[in-house]
């Protein structure tokens, strides 16, 4: 008996979970557009992400055929996409040549589950010289304080076509996920 009402609890559990559906559409209506722009175009923010980094740290998103969110029209190009709060709210902002291009909303905030990047991102193949570089730059790191560098976050990202001309995109950067529904086609 007990084995049968346990196999039932979870029958009913996997059909809750595989009956709930997102309404990308609602949310695509929800959604406001940004009232609010930057000095300049310029991201006052950047400068303490890139601080301790060589690079950007950015995930970097090619685009090959305009996006549409309301009456903003993401042209194609190659866009560094940043996650910014203003007021309470999350944005996402497609940044091109260092300048804020398009200033996108973000409907879902998330925590990263625990060891998604090490099953996600590929692991650096280093020749045997490169190892021993860095194993010595860690030990000197390790001792010397002023050596010491901080690793970039972890990025990546995720797009998904879906129905009705939508496209759902998620970042991941650093310890969070940032969803953003678009259009392929105008509304």
């Amino acid at each position: 008996m007990k084995k049968i009402f346990l196999i039932l609890c979870i029958i009913l559990t996997g059909t809750l979970v595989c009956a709930e559906t997102t309404d990308y559409e609602q949310i695509y209506r929800e959604l406001e557009k940004p009232d609010f722009s930057f000095v300049h175009d310029v991201d006052p923010g950047e400068i303490y992400d890139i601080q301790h980094t060589s690079w950007s740290p950015y995930p970097l998103f090619r685009l090959t055929s305009p996006l549409y969110f309301k009456d903003i029209i993401i042209e194609p190009g190659y866009y560094l996409l940043t996650p910014r709060e203003h007021k309470g709210s999350w944005y996402i902002l497609f940044k091109e040549q260092g300048k804020v291009k398009y200033i996108i909303p973000v409907y879902n905030r998330e925590i990263v589950p625990f060891g998604f990047y090490d099953e996600n991102l590929p692991k650096a193949k280093l020749t045997p010289s490169q190892k021993f570089h860095v194993k010595f730059l860690d030990f000197v790191g390790k001792y010397v304080r002023s050596s010491q560098r901080k690793p970039a976050p972890d990025t990546f990202l995720e797009t998904t076509d879906l129905d009705n001309n939508f496209i759902s995109i998620v970042i991941y950067w650093g310890d969070y996920r940032y969803y953003m529904v678009l259009r392929t086609v105008r509304l």
